[in-house]
């Protein structure tokens, strides 16, 4: 059995759940606390008692790569790191909006899809004012476009789309993740969708982060480092300066 550790907080949103062969058995999350480095540890704690599992009994652990908040992502990696090398266990990094793009696919099939349509997944997170970070995905879950920011205003969204995806009438696009909500105020197609998938979540790591144990598809603990969407805000001090004059 594949017992792995999965950590969530690439946004607002830290998460923590233990997956057994993929079946979530234990989770923890503060939806909004922003408070993630306090937090974290503690959820760790927990869904440990709740699985009945000691952590050196888990096979990985299994972290949210982004893109999302530079403080955030530190937070979830270094915990994620520090487990790996106390427990010797390897290191499991998943794609943040292929988590979102799978969590949000439609339970059921709809009137366009049974018209031999098909699925695209546009997985969004919010990266303050009008902008997003996505990716586009196939209804195989295959990426269409790299991970990148959008600015949403007027026609950006709509020539987004249709300069990787020829979209035709009968197909779905699902937009899920905390910055699906910005699409509302700018151009989209009829035929766009939203998903209740709203926020990231550990337990959405869990399928992906099986089929990744399985292939072996570890990261280097050392030198992993997750897609930040903004690089951090530094003051550099003028005290060398001054001392120079």
């Amino acid at each position: 059995m594949a017992k792995i550790l999965l950590i969530e907080t690439a946004t607002e949103v830290c998460s923590v759940a233990i997956a057994v062969n993929g079946a979530v058995v234990a989770l923890e999350e503060a939806p909004d606390s922003l408070n993630h480095a306090a937090l974290l540890t503690l959820q760790i704690s927990r869904c440990a008692q709740q699985s009945g599992l000691a952590l050196s009994e888990l096979d990985a652990v299994a972290v949210s790569a982004g893109p999302g908040s530079y403080t955030s992502l530190r937070v979830g990696v270094s915990v994620a790191k520090g487990l790996c090398y106390a427990l010797n266990k390897p290191l499991i990094a998943v794609d943040t909006l292929l988590a979102l793009a799978m969590a949000g696919k439609p339970p059921v099939q709809t009137d366009r899809k049974k018209k031999n349509g098909h699925l695209f997944f546009l997985p969004m997170i919010d990266a303050r004012r009008n902008e997003v970070w996505t990716s586009i995905y196939d209804h195989h879950f295959r990426q269409i476009t790299p991970a990148q920011p959008l600015i949403l205003e007027n026609n950006s969204f709509v020539n987004f789309i249709t300069d990787f995806v020829p979209l035709a009438d009968q197909d779905l696009l699902v937009v899920s993740g905390n910055g699906m909500h910005k699409v509302l105020n700018v151009t989209f197609f009829e035929n766009t969708v939203m998903s209740a998938v709203k926020k990231c979540s550990a337990q959405y790591l869990s399928d992906i982060a099986l089929k990744m144990f399985q292939n072996s598809d570890f990261q280097d603990i050392a030198y992993f480092e997750p897609l930040y969407m903004k690089p951090p805000n530094i003051t550099v001090s003028n005290k060398s300066a001054w001392h120079e004059k």
